[in-house]
């Protein structure tokens, strides 16, 4: 199945770890494997969670307007604990009005999925008593029968444009049956999108916590939390700056991804604030650089210039990203164009070519810009080219 183009174009989506996990702010399922808690004190967050001030359309709000164009709900974590009433859940259908919200604003709907289910019997031979106790076992029938009837259920009544899944490394593809799983999506959804916990099926790679070396072959999309904790744990206060949170957004598109940013809000369904401020700030830098971020593809690679990059979809225009402020000068190698115009925010900067011979072209040197026009968090330098970028990639003349 081709790849769907509003992917690739998205570069910003919200991924939201919400779950009982939030009431005591525990481990997302991992408290009880992990032994932080024993798995019945786990479950008794059920009783607790509320989801009293749970407003979608102010989520969905939030999320536009930082720049995001989808979002990723956690509809059922490993814990098995579902987010709409199917099984164990929570008796509550928060994802009704999460799709709503999410389309109302123009975003694409999105649910995380885990393959694996830590709280039913037919899936691993469990210990309720401390320590928590899984035995793996192989896949039965009826456990892959319940998550594909929970699967066709997520698709039937939301109808998601992507499916999120998580916890295959606990069995081979072989045991998941994904061929019929990813049959009975596609009946609902042609167009529906797979992360590659999909497996074979997949349709993107999805790295976390760190900006690859190397990108990925084909669409891709990095996923990094605000602090340490992917759901809501109150102690942890260790969050990124705004600056980096930008700086991780910047080598991302430049590298051809979309970052997921991860968000974790509170049992009520309020989003702390501290994770509320650094979206704005991403935000911000996003809408005032979008010309840099949307309607473009991967720049230059490692070794032309010293940071990221974009180029716009004709592949004419180069916007380079500055994290430091620059001295004298901004050095760009290997570009033949010859450069129409170098700018920032409308000043014009000089610049010239030194060097080059035959085949090999000179480095292209941009006038550093006035410290007035420099960016609070990353600056963009925008080259037009006379055409589509012509880079050499040779090893220089003998």
């Amino acid at each position: 199945m081709p790849m769907q183009p509003w992917f690739a174009e998205a570069k910003l989506g919200i991924f939201i770890h919400w779950g009982i996990y939030a009431v005591d702010g525990t481990l997302e399922s991992w408290a009880f494997q992990l032994g932080e808690v024993p798995y019945d004190e786990y479950m008794k967050q059920l009783n607790g969670f509320t989801a009293e001030h749970y407003d979608p359309r102010e989520w969905a709000e939030l999320f536009a307007r930082v720049g995001a164009r989808y979002a990723v709900l956690t509809s059922r974590h490993h814990d098995g604990v579902a987010l709409w009433p199917n099984g164990l859940s929570v008796g509550q259908d928060l994802l009704s009005g999460y799709a709503d919200a999410l389309r109302e604003h123009g975003l694409k709907v999105g649910f995380y999925y885990s393959h694996s289910d830590w709280s039913r019997p037919d899936y691993a031979e469990i210990s309720h008593e401390e320590p928590y106790v899984k035995v793996i076992q192989p896949l039965a029938p009826g456990f892959l029968s319940y998550r594909d009837g929970q699967v066709d259920e997520l698709m039937r009544r939301y109808k998601p444009d992507l499916m999120w899944f998580d916890g295959e490394w606990e069995h081979p593809e072989s045991e998941w049956g994904l061929d019929k799983l990813a049959a009975l999506m596609l009946a609902h959804n042609p167009e529906v999108v797979f992360n590659g916990r999909m497996l074979s099926h997949g349709d993107y790679a999805t790295p976390e916590q760190g900006v690859p070396i190397t990108a990925p072959d084909g669409p891709w999309e990095l996923c990094l939390t605000l602090n340490e904790s992917w759901g809501y744990r109150h102690g942890d206060t260790n969050y990124k700056s705004v600056r980096q949170i930008v700086r991780y957004f910047a080598e991302t598109i430049g590298m051809g991804g979309n970052l997921l940013l991860d968000i974790g809000p509170r049992a009520d369904g309020t989003i702390p604030p501290e994770q509320v401020s650094l979206l704005e700030g991403l935000g911000a830098w996003i809408a005032k650089h979008s010309e840099a971020v949307y309607g473009t593809v991967a720049g230059l690679p490692h070794g032309h210039h010293y940071g990221p990059s974009t180029l716009s979809a004709d592949r004419s225009t180069l916007n380079l990203i500055l994290f430091d402020t620059p001295r004298e000068t901004v050095s760009v190698r290997g570009v033949r164009n010859k450069v129409r115009r170098a700018h920032v925010n409308g000043i014009e900067l000089g610049h010239r070519v030194t060097g080059g011979l035959g085949e090999v072209p000179g480095v292209l040197w941009i006038d550093a810009p006035p410290a007035h026009a420099l960016d609070d968090y990353a600056t963009v330098l925008t080259v037009e080219l006379d055409g589509p970028l012509d880079l050499y990639r040779g090893t220089g003349r003998n």
